[in-house]
């Protein structure tokens, strides 16, 4: 009698990769750098997050759709348990991508997922069992033992409590995306302001200077040239400051 099994589905998965690291400057009181210390989150590019959650989603994909093929493979699906075997590959794949630092990939960045992966909740330890188990599965699927159903139950039976601690995981990776995004649109307001009091600053030198100069008849032309360029030097680092303002905003 064949055994007809649900498999649970995912939801589908979401991206978010709008961040930029800035660097401090200037001398007023830097907004950016307190945000930073109050975080305490390591800065990372919209790429990277974009990878990161890619990565996530990539595991819950994979993980559905090698369980989906190792049932067609137990049924009798011709070259089920090789696509089977490629979904796992790739799950695995994504996951050494997500867990050790590598190139941009900074691994378990934050006490989040550290938490999550090696806390109470294990989600490492899941995982891993999860790849075991599927591996085991398809080679007594292909070897055709007797035991090849029960490991195919079981990995069945694990994939809900499986795709709930993936789901929980690329939940986690938006979340720092969307914290980190806020922290750096902090950043370079903090920035912004930093270069507008200097500009400031700035044109007061300037208007003095002009005003010098003048005093000082034919022997202050020169000092009033330099003046004058100093003054059109801040006038055009305003109109940057104001364009990166309102690129921020939108």
């Amino acid at each position: 009698m064949r055994q007809t099994i649900t498999l649970p589905m995912a939801a589908n998965d979401k991206h978010a990769d709008r961040s930029a690291v800035v660097p401090a400057v200037g001398t007023a009181p830097l907004i950016h750098q307190e945000a930073e210390q109050d975080s305490g989150i390591v800065p990372l590019s919209g790429e990277v997050f974009g990878m990161l959650i890619n990565l996530s989603g990539r595991r819950r994909f994979t993980s559905q759709r090698l369980v989906l093929y190792a049932v067609l493979g137990a049924q009798g699906r011709e070259n089920a348990t090789s696509t089977a075997r490629e979904a796992l590959k790739l799950f695995r794949d994504a996951h050494q991508l997500l867990m050790r630092p590598s190139g941009q990939l900074p691994g378990v960045f934050c006490g989040e997922l550290e938490q999550a992966y090696f806390g109470t909740q294990e989600g490492d330890r899941k995982i891993r069992h999860f790849m075991d188990l599927a591996e085991r599965a398809l080679n007594a699927i292909d070897d055709k033992l007797r035991h090849a159903p029960q490991l195919l139950e079981e990995l069945v039976d694990g994939t809900t409590a499986l795709l709930a601690v993936l789901n929980q995981l690329t939940a986690i990776y938006e979340a720092e995306s969307k914290k980190h995004a806020r922290l750096m649109h902090a950043q370079l307001h903090g920035v912004m302001t930093d270069i507008e009091t200097i500009a400031r600053e700035a044109k007061m030198v300037a208007f003095n200077a002009r005003i010098v100069a003048a005093r000082a008849g034919e022997a202050g032309k020169e000092f009033s040239v330099v003046a004058g360029v100093l003054s059109r030097i801040t006038g055009e680092i305003d109109d940057l400051v104001k364009a990166a303002l309102e690129e921020a905003v939108a």
